[in-house]
């Protein structure tokens, strides 16, 4: 009888330990997962982001260039 209940106290302790170990296993690979997607939303993002950035930086270069040309341009 108490071998009986040692291996029932057995089986239960291995299936905890398995199903614990089961959920911390799937809670890893969902937070792998979830960085994984957010990685390739920030990419694009960023990258139009720079892109964006250095177009804006152009347009102000070439209005002040504009605006330098006809302050210095010699009046008639």
């Amino acid at each position: 009888m108490s071998s009986e209940t040692n291996n029932d106290l057995s089986a239960a302790l291995s299936d905890f330990v398995n199903i614990g170990s089961t959920i911390v296993h799937q809670s890893l690979d969902l937070v792998s997962s979830g960085l994984k997607v957010a990685v390739q939303v920030i990419e694009p993002v960023g990258k139009t982001a720079i892109d964006l950035l250095g177009s804006a930086i152009n347009t102000i270069g070439s209005a002040v260039q504009s605006v330098t040309s006809a302050i210095a341009a010699p009046k008639k």
